[in-house]
C-alpha cells in the first residue's frame, strides 16, 4: 500500500493515483488494483448520497469494484478544508476514526493499493491532529506528486522535507505538469530531479482530455515493485 500526497491542492493527485493504476493493469493485467480516498470535500449531492469526482475516477480505474462508502467513507459537500467540514457537522476526523472506516483487510489483500490523500502533506483534521499520524500509524510509503507550476521547487522540497521529518519514506515521486504555460519547464524538472531525494516515476506533460490511461504511458512502475 502506498499513500499518495501532492504539493498542493489542485496539483493532480487523483489524475496521477488513476493513472498509476492504469499502469498496473496495463503491464500487470492479473493485479488487483484498488484506490482508496478516505476523506474528501466538494462532493456533489445525489440521490445515493454525496459523491465526490476523485473518488470515482479511483473506482474507475481499480480492479477491485469495492462500493463507493468503502472507497470514500468520509464526504462533506463543502468544497472546503475537510476539519472545518467536519466541525460544521460534528464528524470525528481523527486519523482513528479515519483507519477505523476503511477496509484495511481488503486493502492490504490487493496487490497494488492507493490511498490518496486530501489538499498537501500537512492537512489538518481538527484538534490538533494531522493526516501523517495516518501515514504513520498505517507505516506507508508515500508517492509524492509535484503540480509542475511557478513555485512548484519549493512546494517539493518543503514537502519533501516533512514527510522526512515525520520518518516516512518517500517511494518515489511524479512530475505532473499542470501549467501548460509555465516558463522554463524543462529547467526546472531538471532541477528537481538534483534535489528530491527518491526514486523518480516520471514526467507526466500537461493533458487537456486528462485521460489517466494516457498519462500511464509516462510512468515508470519499477522503483515500487
Amino acid at each position: 500500500m502506498y499513500f499518495v500526497t501532492g504539493t498542493d491542492t489542485d496539483c493532480g493527485k487523483s489524475f496521477i493515483s488513476a493513472a498509476l493504476l492504469s499502469a498496473v493493469t496495463n503491464q500487470r493485467p492479473a493485479a488487483c488494483t484498488l484506490g482508496i480516498k478516505p476523506v474528501a470535500s466538494g462532493c456533489r449531492v445525489t440521490e445515493s448520497g454525496l459523491r465526490n469526482p476523485d473518488a470515482e475516477l479511483l473506482m474507475a480505474h481499480s480492479s477491485d469494484k469495492l462500493d463507493y462508502h468503502s472507497v470514500n467513507p468520509i464526504a462533506f459537500e463543502p468544497a472546503i478544508a475537510p476539519h472545518i467540514a467536519a466541525a460544521n457537522v460534528g464528524v470525528d476526523l481523527s486519523p482513528e476514526a479515519i483507519m477505523a472506516k476503511l477496509d484495511l483487510a481488503r486493502m492490504k489483500a490487493a496487490d497494488f493499493c492507493l490511498i490518496e490523500g486530501a489538499g498537501g502533506w500537512r492537512l489538518p483534521l481538527g484538534n490538533g491532529r494531522f493526516m501523517p499520524e495516518m501515514v504513520q500509524a498505517l507505516e506507508l510509503p508515500v508517492v509524492l506528486v509535484v503540480g509542475m507550476k511557478l513555485g512548484c521547487l519549493n512546494h517539493a522540497m518543503l514537502t519533501q522535507e516533512a514527510i522526512k521529518a515525520d520518518g516516512l519514506r518517500i517511494a518515489g515521486w511524479v512530475a505532473n505538469r499542470i501549467d501548460p504555460e509555465m516558463a522554463c519547464y524543462e529547467e526546472n524538472l531538471a532541477t528537481l530531479m538534483s534535489v528530491m531525494d527518491a526514486p523518480f516515476l516520471g514526467a507526466v506533460p500537461y493533458m487537456s482530455s486528462a485521460r489517466p490511461a494516457d498519462a500511464a504511458g509516462f510512468i515508470k512502475l519499477s522503483p515500487l515493485f
